[in-house]
Formats: structure tokens, sequence, C-alpha cells
């Protein structure tokens, strides 16, 4: 073991130090740090609209954008710390806005500080996106706030003195309980409002009952609508006078009090069919005995007021009926009280929809109509109030023609099904009220399928066409609705196909060989079913249709030498069937000797002189392609491809 030297422990860390204080900058060198830029670096554009506000957020202010945003980098991306109003409560605590209370404003309420303010900065305070009323109205349509006749208060001061803008313990989001709110500036206890009053003692009651706190379209912001005795001050109509120790009681309950202006038999009248809030004398369901913003004292304007008790008759469909975004709405078509026929409808159902629907009427003039046309039963098929399929049918077209056509849904849904009847379709080939074509079909034979099927059907076929489609009777084949056989075919193709070839059928009696497609019942392999530019239907000519299957056939015909009659497969083979094997057309020595003359003396010498007939030609020559010039297999026995036969066989003399 050796010891280490000395002066070379010295020397080395003094080396070192040298070449560090030898560097630009010395040591100090390692000590460079990274300073990040300023957001507004890049956000010019965000400094020069902020900077000049009024009211400027104490991040942007201290450029702490960290505060609330993630850095991105040199990716324009909008990166937040946290989501929605979580981010604003990491410095304005929930209680502070008002989360605790019992009623929250909804825009709070779904974490959308945002849509009021503007998290940056603004001119108005709070930072709020428009000054005073105009920042409520970004939702609250102004024009009720802006009728004839305006609160004072909302016009001079705005929403802010009666209205708390996060949270309140009161409904409305008022800043007091709504008796004595209205009292701060109007005193129950002054002559004048006495007097309005006619001495009763309303101090203690709802002021929007009669009053509309925003605006009014009437003197003293009555509601619209007024009944006549509070309009004229003659409440003792129907109340206990003034100075009774009951003021507000009425001599009779309900209805029946209201009776005592208005007829019964009038409201009724001789119909039937009585609104059941008018049977049970609860005329206060829908009409407010004082004032109301709905016209004859309605509770609620228009179909709301329906909806109360009909809430699924609210639902937004994506066909509504007509009539119903009408002015007129429900009334369009229903009676409010009572009428003639069920459903409070004034005349009969389809009369009713005739009224309207005249044109849909003069179809049943047609020869065949639908039976719950032709009885007027328009509601089995349609929903009057709307619906979310075409033509307002109660549910998708199917499920509405299986309730009637039950046995139609097992029927139909088989292996191979016709798309508009998969799609629940069933309008794309019948009319759903009446037809001059029998099953209600909206054309004749091949006119309608030619709706869908253009491109198949526009033009017939130059060489040959199936007789069926040239006719256009395209039932002859096809089921219109579904099948359990390919392309929808009434049975199975090779069924099918021998209805009419018997002919073709009858070859496969006695064959050696059959056609594979043949056989299997695959006629479409080879022939197209509707029209083709070749004979017989042809998809394509000889050899190209056959190759489409024997593949290896085709690489051997293009790679080595062909036998000419190769081109045509039909020069030797039948299509179908054949008492030769390899569908051949006849003996293979016989089908050779048309084109071979075995009796010729070069084919003798060429054979050794062997007897013709003991020859099968097959066993030595490929039939469609060789490399060998005279199509010899590939494959050769050596004394055979030195045509030395005696070296196996003996030669007999004749």
């Amino acid at each position: 073991m050796t010891r280490p030297n000395f002066w070379c422990s010295l020397t080395l860390p003094a080396l070192l130090a040298a070449l560090l204080l030898a560097a630009p900058g010395g040591a100090q060198a390692q000590l460079r740090t990274m300073k990040g830029k300023d957001c507004t670096e890049c956000h010019k554009k965000f400094a020069e609209k902020y900077d000049g506000m009024k009211f400027i957020h104490g991040a942007v202010k201290q450029r702490k954008c960290e505060d609330c945003h993630l850095r991105h980098g040199i990716v324009p991306k909008l990166a937040m710390k946290q989501a929605g109003n979580n981010l604003c409560f990491s410095c304005h605590k929930r209680e502070a806005v008002g989360m605790d209370k019992p009623n929250v404003h909804p825009v709070l309420k779904s974490g959308k500080c945002v849509q009021c303010h503007d998290p940056h900065g603004t001119n108005a305070p709070h930072m709020l996106k428009a000054e005073g009323k105009q920042a409520c109205f970004g939702c609250h349509k102004p024009e009720q706030f802006q009728r004839k006749v305006v609160h004072k208060v909302v016009e001079t001061e705005g929403c802010r003195v009666c209205h708390l803008a996060h949270a309140s313990d009161q409904k409305a989001l008022l800043t007091a309980e709504q008796t004595k709110l209205c009292a701060k500036c109007h005193d129950p206890g002054k002559g004048n409002f006495k007097k309005a009053h006619g001495d009763y003692p309303v101090g203690g009651k709802t002021c929007t009952t009669c009053h509309d706190p925003h605006s009014s379209s009437e003197a003293k912001l009555l509601r619209a609508s007024v009944h006549n005795p509070v309009a004229s001050g003659s409440c003792d109509s129907c109340h206990a006078a003034a100075n009774s120790p009951k003021p507000f009681a009425l001599p009779t309950a309900g209805g029946k009090m209201c009776e005592t202006c208005h007829d019964a038999d009038a409201v009724v009248g001789k119909n039937p069919i009585v609104h059941k809030p008018v049977k049970d004398a609860q005329c206060l369901l829908c009409h407010d005995p004082h004032a109301a913003n709905g016209a004859k004292l309605t509770r609620k304007a228009g179909d709301q007021l329906c909806y109360t008790c009909h809430l699924a008759k609210a639902e937004k469909v994506s066909v509504p009926h007509k009539p119903l975004a009408s002015a007129g709405g429900c009334l369009s078509c229903h009676k409010p009280h009572a009428a003639k026929n069920k459903g409070l409808i004034d005349s009969e159902a389809s009369a009713m929809c005739a009224s309207c629907h005249a044109k849909t009427k003069e179809q049943a003039k047609k020869k065949v109509v639908h039976r719950p046309f032709a009885t007027g039963a328009c509601i089995s098929c349609h929903d009057p109030h709307g619906s979310n399929y075409g033509g307002m049918v109660k549910a998708r077209q199917d499920r509405v023609c299986f309730a009637c056509h039950r046995e139609a849904e097992t029927k139909f849904v088989k292996a191979h099904t016709h798309r508009p009847v998969l799609d629940g379709l069933c309008d794309a080939c019948h009319t759903g009220h009446a037809s001059d074509q029998p099953k209600l079909l909206r054309a004749a034979g091949a006119k309608l399928c030619e709706k869908c099927h253009f491109e198949l059907m526009k033009d017939p076929g130059t060489a040959s066409n199936h007789p069926p489609f040239a006719k256009g009777d395209c039932l002859s084949c096809h089921d219109p609705h579904g099948s359990n056989a390919s392309g929808m075919l009434v049975a199975d193709q090779k069924s099918l196909c021998l209805k009419c070839h018997a002919k073709q059928g009858k070859e496969t009696s006695g064959a050696k060989s059959v056609h594979a497609a043949f056989s299997s019942g695959d006629c479409s392999k080879c022939h197209n079913p509707h029209k083709s530019n070749m004979k017989t239907l042809l998809l394509a000519a000889s050899p190209d249709l056959c190759l489409s299957c024997h593949k290896q056939l085709k690489d051997k015909l293009s790679s080595e030498k062909a036998h000419q009659p190769a081109d045509d497969c039909l020069t030797c083979h039948k299509p179908h069937a054949s008492t030769e094997a390899r569908l051949v057309t006849q003996p293979v020595n016989d089908l050779c000797g048309q084109c071979h003359d075995a009796k010729a003396k070069e084919f003798a010498a060429a054979h050794l002189a062997i007897d013709p007939a003991r020859i099968n030609c097959i066993s030595c020559h490929n039939p469609h392609a060789s490399k060998d010039p005279k199509f010899l297999k590939a494959n050769l026995h050596a004394p055979f491809a030195a045509r030395q036969c005696d070296a196996c066989h003996l030669a007999e003399k004749k």
C-alpha cells in the first residue's frame, strides 16, 4: 500500500481556486439567479384596460396574479387555482357574502360571481360590470320595471334600496320583512293611507297582493287586473265593515262568496264537463280576489297558471303544438270553466283539430284511410300538447304503430331489418292518415323504393336486367320490413332464385361437380340481382369474375405462360354444374381434342406414340398456365422429363 502524495493533496485545491478566480466574475458566477417576468409584460392590453379603472381588485393592483391564476408560460391558457366561486371564497368568506342565509341570489348559489362582478376591475363600485339598475337588467328584463307608473324609489335609488345583492333572511332578497319594508316610506297610521284603503287595517297585510312593487300600467301601482270592489274602494262588498272586530272576515267561504256576484249557471252553463276547481267552488286556486297581473284576476299569466297543476305540460318539447305558443295558449283549445267535451274542449276532438288542419281533413277522401283518422281519434297517435317526435306523435313512430299492430313488432324484428323499420320511421313508406295506395303506402311499387334507392334504380343495365327489377316488382324478391335472409330476401337466396330458374337447379342432378357458389346458394357472388352491363347479369366478364375467387390461379396466370383458352373460363368449364369433374364441359381428352389433333404425327411423336385413349392430358399438363412451353407441370419425374419412358415402362410393339 502506498502513501498519498502530500504535495499533490495541497496543490489540487489551490489550482481549482485559481481557475474559479480567473473565470469571468470569479466565484460570483456560480450565484446567478433567475427572475420571473411580470405578467403584464406579455398581457399589455390587460394592463392598458384595467390600470385606469376606478375600482381594481387588490391582487391586480399589487400584480399578484398568482393569487388566482396558475402560471401557463407561453401557452395561451386560462388556468385558475380553483373553479367557480371556490376561488373567490378563498378570500371572501362564505358567511360574509351570506351563503349561510336561507335565501341566496341564484347567481351566487350557482357559483357565478363573475356574472355580476369583473374579477379584475371596473369603474363601478364593488367591481360590478354595470352600475345601478343596469347590473340587475343583465338578467331581469327591464320592461317589468319601466311600465307607465314606476315606483319612485326604483326610479331614483335603484334596486338596492329594497333588495340585498347576495343573500337575505327574507324571500326575494328583501332587506326587511315586506310590510315593515313598505312601512318605512308608507306609514299605515297616516290619514291618507287609511283613506286610500277604506280605513281597513291593512298595515299588517302583504302590500304586493294588490300593488306591483316595481312598476304598473295602472295608477297607484295597482296590478294590471283589479277586482272591481277593490278598484272602487268597496271592500265591504266582500268583507265585514272596516270598524268591525274582524274587518277581513267573509260572510261565506270560498267560491260561495264569488257566487254572490258571479252566477254559477252563467259560468258553467249547460256544459257537462266542469273544471274540478269550479266544481269544488275553489275559485281562488286560479283567481286572486283582489288584484293580479294576469287577465281576469288570474294568479299567473297565461299558460303559467295552468302549469301550476298540470306541471308535466310545462316541459319543453322539440315539436310544440303551435296554439300553445300563440297568445291564446291553453285557451286556444280548452275552456277554463266548463265545456261540452272531455278535456274541457268546446267541440269534438277531431272537429277541433280540423278547425286548423283543414288540408289534413281533406285526405279523408282518399281510397285508403287509416282507421284512427277515419274515426276522428287524432289523439290515439298524436300528443295534442307537443312531443319530442316529428308530427307530434306520442312516442317513437314504431312504438305508436305497434300499440295497434302488435303482431308486427315481432314479425319485423329480423336478422336483416329494413333501415326505416330499424329507426322506427314507419312514415318513410306509409302515410299516417290516408293514401290512394294499398296499406297506406306513399307511392306505388318501385316508385316508393326509388325515393331511397335512387342511385340503384335511376338507370337500367346496358346488357341485362332482372325481369322483376325491370318491372319494378321489388317485393317479389324482398320483404319490405325485414328478413332472416341476407338482402332482406323473402327466402334464402338459393330457394328464391330456383323458383324461377328451375332449369339451372336441375343441372345438379347426376352431376359429378357443382360450383361451390351455386351449391351454397350464393348466386349473387357471380350475378347482380338487379341489373348488369354484362349478359346474364354477370358481375364481370370472364376470366375476371372467376379470378375474384380463384386468386391462386390469378397469380399463376399473371406470372407464367397462360394457356390461351384460359382467357374465357367458359370455353372449358360450366358455370353451375357438370357431369364431369372440375365443372368441365365434357371429358378432358375430348375437350383437349377440340384444339389438339390426337391423330396428327406431331402429337404421336410428342407422346411417344402412346395410344391417345390411354392418355389423361392433365396428368402431365397444367390446363391453365405453366412456365414450361408445353404447359408441363412444374414437378416432373426425371426420366419423364428426359423423354425416357422405357426407363420405367416396357414398350409394347404392335
